[in-house]
């Protein structure tokens, strides 16, 4: 059996796109499960949406998401060189053989003719005009330097029709394709023509794409067929959508997987969920690691049906993989979001870390959740009303001076010890656990949420610090 090659072929136009990545994902995995190779090409011919510094983004992203690949312009391999403006002799020679065979021609029309050839609504269909050129004429307008594209010969009459592994039976009426240009005037191929051509020579068994493309297709199968090639089997994706009727679109500034890093979502919940838009695995897991998600895909998993891109799905799938990661994993992968706040490097951050975990969904919370322990000031008294708590301003004026004086009589200062004398506090007062904790956290906090509740505050603030604080709630209180 053939060995599966699938590629992935971005234009660097600016960042990777997440539908980009979900296609680049895709052939990942559908390779590494078949035990085959993955490849990534640069498909540049479209030089006026080229965009400085895009390629670095595409590897940078690639390797940064694990999605790695196993030839390519940086790493090398045995089909390359696999930047398609490197390749432009190749796709010349193989235009001019599709010439010859009939399946392309030479067309020297002007702008000023092709213009002329517009409908009533705009949109230009080639009449076929230079078809009927004589080898004579096409030569000498070669030789006389004329330029020229070369087009694709469409049949006038016909069906293709194809097998997709996702959509199933495919036909287009030929009537209803135009004959593209394959090579433009400045001798750069089009992706029509481009694609074909690396697909077959860097021996791709597998073209992983788009549903977009399930129209195109028969143009690429004309090809094939005239060259007297083996076409690929075809696996196309559905869209991912911004909403129910807007597909997410690089072209109108939707995020990339850049801009999620940089929001603080964990990387591996990134790739984990991309996995999940547009297929689902047998089981009911969600959370599944690059490595689970190799062993376990599969086609039969693939929708037909557009998926709706749920960012908050993505922050709970986040907070799952912080709630799983030990202390020094998050002290580690969130380090720039530790130095972004103010306690980095004066508090033990592998202690805030265990409070963290159950706390934060996304690595950008920490800075807000763990400031409060640099940062205390006046704060707004409604903190302390709590209906659930039952509790309020007037009962913190109870509370706080009692709470304050037990703490201060504590010979050792630790979470037990601060808990136990709480609780004999709750006690002695007959009041619920709540009403003494909720006040005596906020009194020490001044915030409504923080990573961890009292203990943990006071452990972190030490004995000093605690009563300093509640000595200023206590006059906030009474002011």
């Amino acid at each position: 059996m053939e060995k599966v090659r699938t590629r992935f072929a971005p234009s660097p136009t600016g960042y990777l796109h997440i539908g980009g990545l979900r296609t680049a994902l895709y052939g990942y995995l559908y390779s590494k499960s078949h035990g085959g190779d993955f490849i990534l090409r640069i498909e540049d011919t479209d030089t006026a949406r080229y965009v400085d510094g895009s390629v670095q983004i595409i590897y940078d992203t690639m390797r940064d998401s694990g999605i790695m690949y196993d030839e390519g312009p940086d790493v090398g391999g045995n089909y390359g060189p696999y930047v398609q403006s490197e390749r432009k002799d190749i796709y010349t020679e193989y235009a001019k053989k599709l010439v010859e065979l009939g399946g392309a021609y030479y067309c020297f029309c002007t702008p000023e003719r092709i213009a002329s050839l517009k409908d009533g609504e705009g949109n230009v269909r080639y009449d076929k005009h230079c078809l009927n050129l004589t080898k004579e004429e096409i030569q000498a307008k070669l030789d006389a330097g004329e330029p020229y594209v070369i087009r694709q010969n469409i049949p006038k009459e016909g069906v293709s029709s194809y097998h997709d592994l996702v959509y199933g039976e495919i036909s287009v009426d030929y009537k209803d394709i135009e004959d593209g240009i394959l090579i433009k005037s400045d001798g750069m191929p089009t992706y029509n023509f481009a694609n074909v051509i690396d697909d077959h020579l860097m021996n791709i068994t597998h073209v992983i794409r788009g549903n977009e493309y399930l129209s195109s297709t028969p143009k690429y199968n004309l090809m094939y067929d005239a060259f007297g090639w083996e076409r690929p089997v075809y696996i196309h994706l559905p869209p991912i959508m911004k909403d129910a009727t807007r597909k997410l679109s690089k072209r109108h500034g939707d995020a990339s997987y850049e801009d999620f890093v940089n929001k603080g979502y964990v990387k591996e919940a990134i790739v984990n969920y991309i996995a999940l838009l547009g297929w689902s695995p047998s089981t009911n897991d969600e959370k599944m690691s690059l490595t689970e998600l190799t062993e376990r895909f599969s086609l039969e998993g693939i929708s037909k049906s557009s998926s709706i891109f749920d960012e908050a799905k993505m922050r709970w799938l986040s907070g799952e993989y912080i709630k799983a990661m030990t202390d020094e994993e998050l002290v580690e992968k969130a380090d720039k979001f530790f130095k972004m706040s103010k306690v980095y490097g004066k508090y033990d951050l592998k202690k805030i870390a265990s409070l963290l975990k159950t706390r934060i969904e996304i690595y950008s919370e920490i800075p807000e959740k763990i400031n409060f322990l640099e940062e205390f000031e006046r704060y707004d008294l409604s903190l302390y009303t709590h209906k659930k708590m039952k509790t309020d301003a007037d009962i913190a004026r109870t509370v706080l001076p009692l709470a304050r004086e037990r703490i201060a009589n504590l010979a050792e200062f630790t979470f037990d010890s601060v808990h136990d004398c709480l609780m004999q506090l709750v006690q002695d007062l007959g009041v619920k656990n709540g009403q003494v904790f909720w006040c005596v956290r906020v009194a020490i906090s001044g915030k409504e949420s923080t990573a961890g509740g009292v203990m943990e505050i006071a452990e972190l603030l030490g004995k000093e610090e605690t009563l300093r604080r509640l000595d200023y709630s206590i006059a906030l209180l009474n002011e």
